[in-house]
């Protein structure tokens, strides 16, 4: 199903597997995560490897210059396939923060903008 200008949101049905060109002139194989209407943004998964990481696309539809049905596949987001370092999680969320918690003792109390301004740029150097 290559087409030209005319695409359809029924084109985009979850485990397609796609051919895409962009109208910026990028080719790439990905399958379809899902489909936003209100917005017209695909969500795709790039490439076929299976893995822990993969890579992940958000397309607006108008940006489709042609498109070509590869295949069906299951479900890209099967929760018994996904994996998540939940250790790895729990340590960006405290870095995270203790970093806003650095960033909140770094504003005064009672000053102006513009001292708080002054503040932060001398603080970097």
């Amino acid at each position: 199903m290559a087409m030209e200008g005319s695409i359809n949101s029924e084109d985009f049905t979850v485990g397609c597997l796609l051919s895409i060109k962009t109208t910026l002139g990028e080719e790439f194989d990905g399958q379809v995560i899902t489909f936003d209407r209100p917005s017209n943004i695909l969500v795709l998964q790039e490439g076929s490897k299976p893995g822990p990481k993969r890579n992940i696309r958000f397309l607006k539809a108008n940006y489709i210059k042609e498109l070509s049905f590869l295949g069906q596949a299951e479900d890209p987001l099967d929760i018994k396939k996904c994996y998540i370092d939940l250790h790895r999680l729990q340590a960006r969320e405290e870095l995270a923060v203790r970093q806003a918690e650095a960033d909140a003792e770094r504003i005064g109390v009672g000053v102006t903008a513009e001292a708080q301004s002054i503040f932060d740029a001398l603080s970097k150097t």
